[in-house]
């Protein structure tokens, strides 16, 4: 087989194992302990992300972020302003 061969089963490899959940370092070693050369690897990872990176969906509006404080028991607590700020209004 030829690299681009091998490169191309080391980039599906990769990709269906990286959306099962494992990480790019234990997929890297696993494939090391098989046999394969690590800049072959490296250029599959790099292959791999590129391509995951081109299937992303692309974000078109920006999160919202609320946050709330709560107590131990997750009760909200209501923050109360400065006394400060309160005064002056701010």
């Amino acid at each position: 087989m030829r690299t681009s061969d091998y490169k191309k089963k080391i980039v599906d490899y990769l990709k269906k194992n990286l959306r099962k959940g494992y990480t790019t370092e234990s997929l890297k070693w696993a494939l090391v302990g098989q046999g394969y050369s690590r800049s072959l690897i490296d250029e599959a990872i790099v292959q791999t992300n590129k391509e995951l990176a081109e299937e992303a969906p692309v974000l078109k509006e920006k999160p919202v972020i609320n946050y709330q404080v709560t107590d131990l028991e997750d009760n909200p607590i209501g923050v109360k302003k400065p006394w400060w700020k309160r005064i002056f209004g701010f």
